[in-house]
């Protein structure tokens, strides 16, 4: 096995609470997630800390039950590989409120991992200006051969005379070659992190590249109340 996706998912959100299990269209939450992972052939699990998300989803996936006192989704990923009796070199952390799937976007971050990159991420071009200065938006620049330079809230680039380049929405799905994942979990937060609570800047503010696939697709997350019928009126 090559690699695997990982969906970290846990019931103590606060601006959503108990989101794993909001009903979209009827279906949990992270049903829809899983199950729509499931149609790209690709090996799944979830890692949750909660027994009300594993009975959800223990019919259609492996589920490992995680410690609850883990800092985060990747650390709740990163428990749950070294779980696997054989570790692969690639993994894919898909976030448990990401109910849209697309496979040829997850073939694009693992081909950036197989052509030397240490991480690969998602993004968009954003053309919705408010959008672009709400923090809860998180934008990316690039350098010229599309690795990320800085992942922030705040509306970067800074069109101080108009946009020479289109700004882009940071899409929250990861690909790492499991070494680096394992060598991220065991970091201490860096400053810019806990500045921007972007925990990817980590990663940067120690060295490692990110790769950033762009993409047309739609993806919207489910991360505040507002979030669900956008996502109920897209998803089929």
């Amino acid at each position: 096995m090559e690699f695997v996706i990982a969906v970290p998912a846990r019931l103590g959100s606060t601006r959503l609470p108990e989101k794993p299990l909001r009903l979209i269209k009827g279906k949990p939450l992270i049903r829809w997630v899983v199950e729509n992972l499931n149609r790209t052939g690709f090996p799944v699990i979830v890692a949750t800390d909660s027994v009300k998300v594993k009975e959800l989803v223990e019919d259609i996936a492996p589920v490992v039950l995680t410690p609850s006192d883990l800092p985060s989704g990747t650390d709740r990923v990163a428990y749950a590989l070294r779980k696997l009796g054989k570790i692969p070199p690639f993994v894919i952390n898909y976030q448990g409120d990401e109910p849209f799937v697309y496979k040829e976007d997850l073939e694009r971050l693992i081909s950036a991992l197989r052509e030397g990159a240490d991480a690969a991420t998602l993004a968009t071009p954003l053309e919705d200006e408010s959008l672009f200065k709400n923090p809860n938006t998180v934008k990316v620049v690039l350098d010229g051969r599309d690795y990320a330079l800085y992942f922030s809230r705040a509306p970067i680039p800074f069109p101080r005379s108009g946009f020479f380049t289109s700004p882009l929405k940071h899409i929250g799905i990861y690909a790492y070659r499991s070494e680096v994942l394992f060598k991220f979990t065991e970091m201490e937060p860096s400053p810019l992190e806990k500045t921007e609570g972007l925990e990817q800047l980590r990663l940067l503010e120690n060295g490692y590249r990110i790769r950033v696939i762009l993409t047309e697709n739609f993806y919207h997350g489910v991360d505040v109340e507002e979030d669900i019928p956008i996502v109920e009126r897209r998803l089929k």
